[in-house]
């Protein structure tokens, strides 16, 4: 937990340092791309991610596979951030400033992140029910699910977006029914 809290720190001042990049070259769809296609990569690659994320790996080495691996495929703004975190000692944190970066991207562009927990498979038909009646809540102009299974819930979904959380789980209704019991056993 404290790690992820001093990655969220780090991250933060790198990830709008980028995207004040973009806004001021007019390059937030280009590096915006970059950083997805650099996600997916890392997410895929975990040689790399390891290899970048190792503390022992000297800097220039680290400057090297960013030149030879990643540079060609990203453009240059993107590419001259990976080696100065590179130069920094901050390329381990590369997965919170992505992730930092897009949260603000979306901010920026009114697209709500909301993670929906289901106990079943959610149709398409339901998930665009689900991503219609988000928007009129919360007033985004674009909803993105993140979607997982979990059968433990029995039923339903768990709906989270910020700071706020949804239970409409089979289970959390009968947590909320034996609270509410035990309050009337009480008396």
């Amino acid at each position: 937990m404290a790690t992820n809290i001093l990655a969220a720190k780090i991250a933060s001042p790198y990830a709008e340092a980028l995207l004040d990049l973009a806004k001021s070259q007019s390059s937030i769809h280009a590096i915006t791309s970059d950083v997805n296609n650099l996600r997916e990569l890392l997410n895929s690659t975990q040689t790399l991610t390891d290899y970048l994320n190792n503390p022992i790996v000297r800097i220039e080495a680290k400057r090297e596979i960013i030149k030879k691996t990643i540079s060609p495929q990203v453009c240059e703004q993107t590419s001259n951030f990976l080696l100065i975190l590179a130069d920094r000692n901050r390329i381990n944190y590369l997965e919170a400033i992505t992730e930092r970066y897009l949260e603000l991207v979306y901010e920026l562009a009114n697209i709500k992140i909301v993670e929906v927990t289901s106990a079943s498979e959610i149709s398409e038909e339901q998930q665009q029910m689900l991503i219609d009646k988000l928007q009129t809540m919360t007033n985004a102009k674009e909803i993105k699910l993140l979607i997982s299974l979990d059968i433990s819930l029995m039923g339903g979904f768990l709906i989270k977006t910020n700071s706020q959380v949804i239970d409409l789980t089979v289970k959390g209704q009968l947590k909320e029914l034996a609270k509410h019991l035990d309050s009337v056993l009480e008396i």
